[in-house]
């Protein structure tokens, strides 16, 4: 699964990331309320780790203009300190899908993370398709002409991010805030981690798919279905 976790706390958000990332999920960070809407809003998740006590916007704003302004209904388990029922009352009237209470056990954030997954997904798989490149994003499986591609988290999202824009070009800024968050990486990280994409999705194959629009940022295209 894709997750977000919106949480202001690091140390917090680096355990929630890890034991979510050893378990094979791709996992995007934002550390307040804005950057964690904006996140949720153009980016597609299968889920959302929300803390309620956020800078900025706090969870409760950040999931109520998620749903209704947005209109987005991606499942969101929201991470509290208070342990109040009416607390917890607000959280599910904000349009909060479960509720967890800080500290809790890790290995029962992911078992319920799973369960939020399958019920936002309703049991459809969802797979990205661009010429004879497949990328099942519930499995996270990638293949190629029927031969089975491995890319690092980063390039997970980097593949994503085209594909789903597939054929528009998306921007440098775009894909740094997308892989990255608001922690922007050093000004080559970025063209470093498409050249080792391009190395696994095009070298190995007759035709190219990732295309450089320089000065702007990226795109894949199937190059038999341009204009002559």
């Amino acid at each position: 699964m894709r997750i977000l976790v919106i949480e202001d706390n690091s140390d917090i958000a680096a355990n929630i990331g890890d034991f979510l990332a050893d378990k094979g999920h791709v996992v995007d960070f934002a550390g307040d309320g804005v950057t964690g809407l904006h996140l949720a809003v153009v980016n597609d998740f299968d889920v959302i780790v929300l803390d309620l006590g956020l800078p900025g916007m706090d969870g409760l704003e950040v999931c109520r203009k998620l749903r209704q302004e947005a209109k987005r209904q991606t499942p969101v388990l929201m991470l509290t300190a208070r342990d109040s029922l009416d607390n917890k009352l607000t959280g599910f009237e904000s349009g909060a899908d479960d509720y967890m209470v800080k500290p809790f056990a890790l290995q029962e954030l992911a078992a319920r993370l799973e369960v939020l997954g399958r019920r936002g997904k309703g049991g459809k798989s969802r797979v990205l398709q661009l010429a004879d490149l497949t990328y099942n994003l519930d499995t996270l499986t990638i293949s190629r002409a029927g031969k089975q591609i491995t890319l690092n988290p980063i390039g997970l999202k980097l593949l994503q991010s085209l594909m789903e824009a597939a054929p528009s070009v998306v921007t440098r800024q775009e894909l740094e805030t997308r892989v990255w968050g608001e922690e922007l990486p050093d000004s080559d990280s970025l063209r470093v981690h498409i050249h080792g994409l391009r190395a696994q999705i095009d070298k190995p194959f007759d035709k190219a798919l990732i295309q450089t629009r320089h000065g702007i940022g990226y795109r894949m295209v199937d190059p038999d279905a341009l204009p002559a």
